[in-house]
């Protein structure tokens, strides 16, 4: 028996965001202006880069974080506090190691002062629903890693739930143990063997999200907003080597590897002219030099590569080859049309050259399209010894960047730059220093 079609509103969000003040007063936004709907019936995928805040925005319909600014309202209400119709399923098993399998899934109802007797029904019924009859009394330890994500499943779906909230629930499990996962407990909704009327699951898989979502919501980051709200029409079970859900892969991948293209995601409020916005500070991602010519090797001999067949060759989730490509396209070295990836001309010339031409030409590239270490470097030239303290780059950066980000923004710079012999850094005095003089300005 299949899900009826959406009909209520489950969950609202509008205008929110959420935002937090560094000790030097000044504020980092994590979240800003996020408009959407969760209806009952929908199963509704979180996806984007790493550090979109995906995480956060769940939190923050869960009533664990209050958002800085908007609203979240549950069936037509204001959410204030812990939202009572929300459970979590955590990506670490979050299982109490002491306690057995039956207490472990009995946690959330006996918090709710659920009665002992109603509450170890409940808790044996969804034992038996997931799939754990005969490992009542057994505890984590003695539990493979599926068998413990079953229980955390179990935990959350005993309180009966209205929107069952899914933290990247499969990633720590091998691919197979999670493929089967997957696809129960899709048996499981569609069957409407659980109490659940909405699922939320935050992902870094995209497969994943086109495989289980109603909806994928793709979120952009520094800030996260909203990108693009995509309608997912296939019927369930959704076969991988269709056209259709190959398309859909790809316009995904096209949305989330063009950060810079409009895709004008409507919103729920009236629309008012835009007031001048402050130039975003550059995000680096954290990648090595040496990823970036690994790709390049493999697209050697190809005239053009799709992204999503690339990342299955791999074997790489989305969080993990998308910073790879956007370092490579942020220096130029890569072309990402309708998502494919194609070698620039420039790209070519690093994969043909030796390993002192690789570095003149990601020195240049790095001095012409890389915005910090293009100021680190001035400032080192700027300094009569030629040396700088670490504290003064982050310092800067953490106007844009929380602390912990800004000091992996600040690693970024000077991995690459070491490798392109512009400056290096000492780490005993925390001090970057030029490694030579440019023989001409680029």
């Amino acid at each position: 028996m299949a899900v009826t079609a959406a009909t209520q509103s489950l969950i609202m969000l509008k205008d929110v965001g959420k935002s937090y003040e560094q000790p030097n007063g000044q504020r980092i936004s994590i979240l800003e202006k996020i408009n959407f709907e969760l209806r009952t019936g929908e199963i509704v995928a979180l996806l984007g880069p790493s550090g979109s805040g995906k995480s956060t925005l769940m939190r923050m319909i869960a009533g664990l974080i209050a958002p800085s600014e908007g609203q979240i309202s549950y069936h037509d209400s204001p959410l204030l506090g812990l939202n009572p119709g929300v459970a979590i399923v955590f990506q670490s098993f979050a299982l109490y190691p002491w306690l057995t399998v039956l207490e472990n899934v009995e946690l959330g109802l006996k918090a709710k002062g659920e009665p002992a007797e109603a509450s170890l029904k409940k808790a044996m019924r969804m034992i038996d629903v997931i799939g754990l009859d005969g490992f009542e009394n057994a505890y984590p330890k003695e539990l493979s890693g599926g068998m413990r994500q079953r229980v955390g499943f179990a935990r959350a779906l005993a309180v009966e739930p209205e929107l069952l909230c899914m933290d990247e629930p499969f990633s720590a499990l091998d691919v197979l143990t999670a493929e089967n996962l997957r696809f129960e407990l899709i048996d499981l909704w569609l069957e409407r063997r659980i109490p659940t009327k909405g699922i939320l699951i935050v992902t870094h898989g995209i497969e994943e999200a086109v495989i289980l979502a109603d909806r994928i919501i793709v979120l952009g980051r520094n800030p996260g907003r909203i990108r693009a709200d995509l309608a997912v029409t296939l019927p369930h079970y959704r076969d991988r080597k269709s056209a259709e859900f190959q398309a859909l892969v790809d316009q995904v991948y096209k949305i989330l590897t063009n950060p810079d293209l409009d895709l004008q995601v409507p919103a729920t409020t009236t629309a008012q002219p835009k007031a001048q916005q402050p130039e975003k500070y550059q995000s680096l991602p954290q990648v090595r030099i040496s990823s970036i010519a690994g790709l390049l090797e493999l697209l050697e001999d190809r005239q053009e590569t799709d992204l999503y067949r690339l990342g299955q060759e791999l074997q790489l989730e989305v969080d993990d080859i998308l910073p790879i490509v956007e370092a490579a396209k942020l220096m130029e070295l890569v072309r990402i049309p309708e998502g494919d990836i194609h070698l620039t001309d420039l790209g070519r010339q690093f994969i043909d050259g030796r390993t002192d031409e690789r570095k003149e030409i990601v020195q240049k590239q790095l001095l012409s399209h890389i915005r910090l270490v293009q100021q680190i470097y001035r400032l080192l030239q700027a300094k009569r010894n030629q040396r700088i303290t670490e504290e003064l780059i982050l310092d800067i950066l953490q106007a844009h960047f929380s602390p912990q980000e800004a000091e992996r923004q600040l690693k970024t710079a000077i991995d690459w730059a070491r490798y392109a012999e512009l400056y290096s850094y000492d780490a005993p005095s925390g001090e970057l220093f030029l490694e030579k003089p440019l023989e001409e300005e680029v």
